[in-house]
């Protein structure tokens, strides 16, 4: 892998180099490989890692398809109960 260093800038070639890295996914090589991974346990990562993939080109798919607008970032959040109408009303013992 190489990167162009262009008037002396070393940061900006920095930055491009983990950029690179980064895409190619050295780092994430890199934190697997840091502990022994049992076999059992890189099948069932990798299995999960297919099934997220999957369910994110299958909701990519369905978004294209039906023209809706992209989600927002993160989960919608609905109006939250307050604390008086959360709490069952106390009734008085006789």
């Amino acid at each position: 892998m190489q990167v162009v260093v262009r008037d002396n800038n070393v940061d900006q070639a920095l930055r491009a180099l983990k950029k690179k890295l980064q895409r190619e996914g050295v780092f994430r090589e890199m934190k697997l490989r840091n502990y022994y991974e049992k076999p059992s346990e890189k099948k069932a990562r990798q299995k999960a890692e297919a099934i997220r993939r999957a369910r994110k080109l299958a909701r990519k798919r369905a978004q294209r398809e039906s023209g809706l607008p992209a989600p927002s970032s993160g989960r919608p959040s609905a109006p939250r109960p307050s604390a008086a109408a959360a709490a069952p009303a106390a009734t008085p013992r006789t």
